[in-house]
């Protein structure tokens, strides 16, 4: 690795510890991808010879998924050690060298949600249990994973009396600790660290506000750190959610557009793209379901879609880590810099990948907000 870089690869069962020095010098590529939202996923490339322990692992697994072999991937850089994932391996494949080179073993997992997505516990009773209370009994059966809970309480808060309704459990643990947050807007995704070993199971709004990242600087000589910046600007996808109420002493339903500004998603840009649907046949819900739906709650799932429908700004870009002096994180914001009065300013990073080879530690990366022109003077560098 290069020499601001340490990578250090933990695998076991449940605990993992590190690897074996003769693991980590047959390990030629990883790369790691982090969503955020959804799943997060990794891939290892191994170059083995025909007496490598890989392949005494994957002979004893008969290629198939180790779902209790828990990867860890750590990468230090400039003395700060950043968890990109802990995770378990879905899938594993061997291609046998040619003309006696060495064999390739590509092994690939994704995060611990994994676990929580094997077994279908539908019709589960969860008496006098709100959904919050119900998130926090499922992710306890994965303590042992080193999964703390930090769960939001939304505005629905609701206890059902047992003589009235009892909740049961629909599918696996995590299609329906998602299902849940799905119905108040909110989100579900494992954060891995701060230490190796633990993850937080973030449950709550999607927040888009906190410390900023150091800025990424695009054409500005020495002090350029990214390798390339694409933007684009899409007019058409900002569509304002409508809610319909209905008001039953005049036996009118009045239309309550939703904005996409929330303290938890502030303007990013000063200038917002015009909503394409506050014109007939386009004034409706944004929703077909909406009508039975509590107010409150019809609410929050429209400001949760008015924030993703606001994000008309996106950009790719990449940059080399060590060029820019640590690891990009996702969902966090970063500053952008030397793209022009129109796309610097601040950005949420939606989603990295992490890519790691020898002598290289690159990034690719997807940032968005919801508009044009900065509403700091300045960013961090």
């Amino acid at each position: 690795m290069l020499k601001s870089v340490q990578l250090t690869l933990l695998m076991g069962p449940i605990i993992p510890i590190a690897v074996p020095r003769v693991v980590l010098d047959s390990l030629s590529e990883v790369e790691v991808k982090v969503e955020d939202v959804g799943q997060s996923g990794f891939q290892l490339v191994f170059s083995i010879d025909k007496q490598s322990p890989l392949q005494i692992l994957f002979l004893l697994t008969g290629g198939m998924p180790l779902l209790f072999m828990r990867v860890i991937l750590v990468a230090t850089v400039n003395g700060v050690a950043n968890v990109l994932i802990d995770g378990v391996i879905t899938n594993n494949q061997i291609s046998p060298g040619d003309k006696g080179s060495n064999s390739t073993l590509t092994i690939t997992g994704k995060d611990l949600t994994t676990l929580m997505d094997q077994s279908d516990w539908s019709g589960f009773p969860f008496p006098a249990c709100p959904a919050e209370a119900r998130v926090a009994i499922i992710l306890a059966k994965y303590a042992l994973f080193g999964m703390i809970p930090l769960i939001i309480p939304s505005v629905m808060v609701n206890v059902p009396l047992p003589i009235e309704q009892i909740p049961g459990q629909q599918g696996t643990d995590y299609q329906y600790v998602r299902s849940l947050a799905e119905q108040v807007g909110y989100v579900f995704y494992l954060d891995p660290g701060p230490e190796p070993g633990l993850n937080r199971a973030y449950w709550g709004p999607q927040i888009k506000v906190g410390p900023v990242q150091p800025a990424l600087s695009s054409d500005m000589d020495a002090y350029t750190n990214v390798e390339g910046l694409l933007f684009s600007f899409d007019q058409e996808k900002n569509r304002i959610p409508i809610v319909y109420t209905y008001i039953s002493e005049t036996g009118v339903s009045i239309p309550i557009p939703l904005p996409p500004i929330t303290p938890l998603n502030p303007p990013l840009g000063l200038i917002p793209p015009l909503p394409t649907n506050l014109l007939p046949p386009d004034l409706k819900p944004f929703r077909e379901d909406l009508s039975k739906l509590p107010i409150p709650q019809a609410i929050m799932l429209g400001l949760a879609a008015a924030a993703e429908n606001a994000d008309a700004v996106t950009c790719e870009g990449s940059l080399d880590v060590v060029r820019y002096g640590g690891v990009l994180k996702a969902r966090q914001l970063v500053g952008v810099r030397g793209s022009g009065p129109a796309f610097d300013g601040l950005y949420y990073v939606k989603s990295v990948t992490h890519k790691i080879k020898r002598g290289e530690y690159k990034q690719n990366f997807t940032l968005t907000r919801n508009g044009l022109v900065s509403t700091v003077p300045t960013v961090n560098i």
